[in-house]
């Protein structure tokens, strides 16, 4: 694993924020020009075939990102020096989500020129997961063309991810009328607002998944008024709604905006939840393995992917997006054995 640990030193070495990945790009493509592999790119994405490709067979996705977010504030070490001490590799990105990166292509290696493998492998190291932006994945989706399962790396503790809450981001307005704070005059819009926020609070969707919980409504930020002395007119707040397999984005929106008095707008539909049977090949190759299964709270490319997914990594979490992120050198050694045992022997026809 020696050159897959040096590559990802080396992304962290270079700045990668989303729809800047140029760099960590260029990167990817090196390390498959040296490797003798094939591989086609769009804008800042780049994937590749197994050598052995045979049409029929099933088609396996082994997708994880080259982008990262901005260092968190708190960073006491560089976050583009890929320190490594006791084990651990230090630096922006490394758990978040190079470290699946990186070992996602040591599995593609492992597999790629073996004549009689039981399913078809792709390789894509995408851009734009950080922002679930529309020139990452979901952009070369139809050149992959159809699946029959993704592998979508992110850092879940080399445990199963089979389930994925979806997102969907709401800008809320309420209207009031202005008037001069020292009489009573105008509507207080930030008073409506603040009665709108309480039954966002207070609302409990009547379906709760067993694998991914209740939908959750989180309002995240919140702006009003123009000077102390004006009665403020609009009050505009933002809500965080993550919703489970039972509601699709576009139903949870009615009904929220049927709740509230404010005007509602989303953003977007795109990202809904996702789930995998526990029946479903993949799924039983780990429990057999004694990996552990679970629904998961964040949302990843997952979203955007029409086809059966899992998401399974190395690394942790919690440490994704916080200061001085790292992730141990033994998660990715032992990450690779996982992935290589969940695909060795699998049939998915």
């Amino acid at each position: 694993m020696r050159n897959y640990i040096d590559l990802l030193k080396s992304l962290i070495a270079v700045s990668s924020l989303s729809k800047n990945e140029q760099d960590a790009a260029t990167l990817i493509r090196q390390f498959l020009d040296h490797s003798g592999i094939k591989y086609d790119i769009k804008n800042n994405n780049t994937w590749a075939k197994n050598l052995h490709w045979k049409d029929g067979l099933p088609v396996i996705l082994l997708n994880s990102h080259i982008d990262t977010v901005k260092p968190a504030s708190g960073y006491t070490r560089d976050p583009f020096s890929p320190d490594v001490e006791n084990g651990i590799l230090y630096g922006l990105g490394s758990n978040d989500a190079g470290g699946a990166l990186v070992t996602l292509l040591a599995v593609f290696m492992h597999f790629n020129e073996r004549e009689n493998l039981p399913f078809n492998l792709i390789y894509a190291a995408t851009a734009e997961e950080e922002i679930s932006g529309m020139n990452g994945l979901a952009s070369i989706l139809d050149e992959l063309g159809p699946l029959d399962l993704a592998i979508v790396g992110e850092p879940t503790q080399m445990q199963l991810a089979i389930a994925e809450k979806g997102l969907m981001v709401l800008d809320c307005t309420a209207h009031g009328k202005s008037g001069h704070a020292a009489r009573e005059e105008g509507e207080n819009a930030i008073y409506k607002a603040i009665a709108d926020i309480e039954k966002l609070r207070n609302y409990r969707f009547e379906k709760t998944s067993d694998i991914l919980g209740a939908v959750k409504m989180s309002v995240t930020i919140i702006n009003a008024g123009t000077q102390h002395n004006v009665v403020p007119d609009t009050c505009s707040f933002t809500v965080d709604v993550r919703t489970n397999e039972y509601y699709s984005n576009q139903e949870a929106f009615r009904i929220i905006d049927e709740l509230i008095d404010s005007e509602v707008k989303p953003r977007s539909f795109r990202l809904n939840s996702s789930e995998i049977s526990v029946d479903h090949p993949i799924v039983q190759r780990g429990i057999n393995l004694r990996l552990s299964y679970y629904g998961s709270p964040t949302t990843s490319d997952q979203a955007v992917i029409p086809y059966s997914s899992v998401k399974i990594g190395p690394g942790d979490s919690a440490r994704s997006h916080t200061a001085d992120e790292f992730i141990l050198i033994s998660e990715i050694e032992e990450g690779f054995s996982i992935y290589v045992d969940l695909l060795t022997g699998l049939s998915i026809v």
